[in-house]
């Protein structure tokens, strides 16, 4: 069965397009005759499974209905009556979304027929491609499906067959959807809303006795509610067996076997001949399995052979510093059962294995990280990050830290940016232009890479290769790359960043000895207006490609930064005092109903916590982790550090909430709050948080020559 969800996108939905051809037009008195659909899956027409059922209507079938649809009585006198048919197909659409042309028609049509029969009738959540062409071009004359289908150049071969009409709506779907990208329209969410708002079009379906065909499901849950927490909570470092089990060079599997008895565990790692020090890439790893597999194989003279001759390497390894859903889902994927530990070094450190992870598995939401891996396609892409609403859903229902939320939020950013960076490599690739010209990393910066993306993320990233000048033809290779990269992550749901912060752009790519140069003037400028943009630089992680180079660059700037006083001194003096958005009767104070949250609570902490950060060669990636470390400094006013770091949790939590509940309407997700959903607690709270940020200026001021 295919679940389908809110936030679901449009690129990635697996559906059934669909048709039906009745006895006439008026659905309150009109029976099917035949149903006919065609399978849709991640941006692909699927003509290979089609269904096509005729139905016999029990009803004489009029010679005008005859007419359009070429059936007969004759031709469903042997026909299934309408329960098995729907039965049938029911079995086809296996829970998909349904789409079709009109579909409020078919619906209406669909549930008079059930009634009849004594069934249950329980609406399909669907789509009609008649009012998506209406959000999609509001100026079209012609919304017949034959109008619709000539604006996008989808043939209509075959009209008024149930199949080829199916057919029809499809393809006509497919290609709406980039129209409706174009206008912010780009999950089931978001469409099912704008679909809502066409007040005039429903009224007219309605007159006609029509079914509305966005209406959405009572109480829908959520992929992963109820899913256990604990994997997205713990790191993998504090699961793993930190005392290894390792076999030299030169061992036995019997003397392998004898320390796994001995040891209790499953696994021990070998060390690889010429092997040295802890680095991964000096061992392989030997399991129980292993040892069972070669006696079944040799019997007991498998017991003598060198235990290395049995040991798989290269290691499959995992960071200890990841939560343990990323070592459950690589395991899913590569169907192992074990997985070495290492360091930020490479450094072994530990091991994790399937008995471990059992308690922790979470259903899909465990498989998140490793389908963004593996994604060949933006509807691949795309599919894989809208599960984060959802887990983010969940976990913050199950209390989980916002900021462990906003971290996950991040990692998957992260890696959904690596994958978009080979994907456009790929692209090049086939396209003849040839590889990279040198080494390069793809940078995300921003909250992404400080790990405090929220679900309204949008591209903040950059590129750093080896060399090359401005405008040279190695730029301008990178530059594709970027453009590339770039619409790969915009059609999974990622948008373009209304800043230009994107490797596309010249000012955020070039060679290492560009980038030191740009560097170096940014320290040296005299006036805030002049560093738009470019602090967020100071929170870059290097996701793609060659990682060290990129951290030898952020190195640089860290120590290029702190060295000049009056560079942290001029971003600490971007945070002006603001007033609190509260109205002088003690409430908030909004637009359109909100509050921006990011304007008047992150703004201010994250921009004060990176300019003392910098002055004070804190060169850690969170907020909270960097006021953390200021606030064990010497002279600091650290009460009001440690208040900034609360807010701050607080501001994303509140947020979180928001988006969460947005997402799940429709609505387009941002920093933007309805103060009208929070309890009394929680608004008194906010407020209190709001007018203490009033000070961060001044916090900011003192700190800075501590």
């Amino acid at each position: 069965m295919h679940h389908v969800h809110d936030a679901l996108p449009l690129i990635a939905v697996e559906a059934a397009a669909f048709d039906t051809e009745t006895t006439g037009l008026n659905p309150r008195e009109a029976f099917i005759v035949q149903i006919g659909a065609m399978g849709l899956s991640r941006g692909r027409l699927q003509a290979e499974k089609d269904f096509d059922i005729l139905v016999d209507p029990g009803a004489p079938i009029p010679a005008q209905s005859t007419a359009i649809h070429g059936i007969t009585g004759q031709m469903v006198r042997t026909a299934p009556r309408f329960p098995d048919a729907w039965k049938r197909f029911e079995e086809f659409r296996a829970g998909r979304l349904l789409i079709g042309y009109s579909l409020g028609f078919d619906l209406a049509v669909l549930e008079r027929e059930m009634k009849r029969a004594g069934l249950r009738w329980t609406q399909p959540r669907s789509l009609c491609v008649r009012l998506l062409a209406s959000l999609a071009n509001p100026a079209m004359q012609d919304y017949s499906l034959d109008g619709i289908a000539r604006w996008l150049g989808v043939s209509t071969e075959g009209r008024h067959n149930a199949v080829s009409d199916a057919r029809i709506a499809g393809e006509v779907f497919l290609a709406l959807v980039p129209h409706l990208t174009e206008r912010g329209i780009r999950t089931l969410a978001e469409a099912e809303n704008a679909c809502s708002q066409l007040t005039e079009t429903l009224k007219r379906h309605h007159g006609a006795g029509w079914s509305e065909p966005f209406r959405r499901p009572a109480g829908e849950a959520g992929r992963f509610s109820g899913m256990d927490p604990f994997a997205f909570r713990h790191k993998i470092g504090e699961l793993m067996a930190a005392d290894l089990a390792i076999a030299e060079d030169g061992a036995s599997v019997l003397t392998a076997a004898r320390e796994m008895t001995e040891r209790q565990v499953s696994s021990l790692f070998v060390r690889l001949k010429d092997g040295a020090g802890m680095q991964a890439s000096s061992f392989g790893i030997v399991t129980e399995r292993d040892v069972m597999r070669a006696i079944a194989r040799q019997g007991a003279d498998a017991l003598d052979a060198p235990v290395v001759s049995i040991a798989a390497s290269p290691l499959k390894t995992v960071n200890s510093d990841l939560l343990a859903y990323r070592a459950i889902g690589l395991m899913n994927r590569l169907k192992i059962r074990h997985l070495a530990v290492v360091d930020e070094e490479g450094a072994l450190v530990g091991a994790v294995s399937a008995r471990d992870m059992l308690k922790l598995r979470s259903g899909a939401a465990v498989d998140m990280h490793d389908r963004i891996e593996t994604a060949t396609d933006d509807a691949a892409l795309a599919s894989a990050w809208a599960m984060l609403p959802h887990v983010a859903r969940s976990l913050l229902a199950e209390q989980v830290d916002a900021r462990t939320v906003t971290g996950i939020v991040s990692s998957e950013l992260c890696a959904l940016t690596s994958r978009a960076a080979a994907m456009a490599q790929d692209d090049m690739a086939q396209a003849g232009e040839g590889e990279p010209p040198c080494r390069y990393s793809v940078l995300v910066l921003g909250s992404g890479g400080r790990g405090e993306s929220l679900l309204a993320a949008d591209q903040d990233n950059a590129i750093v290769f080896e060399s090359g000048e401005p405008g040279s033809s190695v730029d301008e290779w990178f530059a594709r790359l970027g453009a590339r990269m770039a619409q790969h992550l915009h059609a999974a749901a990622v948008p373009l960043c209304k800043g230009g912060v994107m490797a596309s752009n010249l000012q955020w790519r070039g060679s290492v000895e560009t980038w030191r140069s740009r560097i170096a003037g940014w320290v040296g400028k005299s006036r805030p207006e002049d560093l738009l943009n470019v602090d967020i630089f100071f929170d870059m992680t290097a996701v793609h490609g060659d990682l060290e180079m990129a951290n030898a660059l952020r190195d640089y700037a860290w120590e290029t930064g702190r060295a000049e006083v009056s560079f942290a001194k001029l971003l600490g003096e971007r945070i002006r005092p603001q007033a609190a958005p509260i109205t002088l009767f003690g409430g908030f104070r909004t637009e359109s109903g909100r509050i921006d949250l990011k304007m008047h609570g992150l703004f201010p902490i994250v921009a004060a916590a990176r300019a003392l950060a910098i002055r004070h060669g804190v060169a850690r990636h969170s907020t909270a982790a960097r006021l953390d470390a200021l606030v064990a400094l010497p002279d600091v006013p650290a009460t009001d550090l440690v208040r900034l770091r609360d807010a701050h949790g607080e501001i994303l939590e509140l947020i979180l909430q928001q988006q969460v509940l947005d997402i799940a309407a429709g609505v387009t997700a941002s920093n933007r709050i309805d103060p009208s959903i929070l309890d009394q607690h929680a608004k008194a709270s906010l407020k209190s948080t709001l007018q203490g940020l009033s000070v961060t200026p001044d916090v900011v001021r003192t700190a800075m020559f501590a």
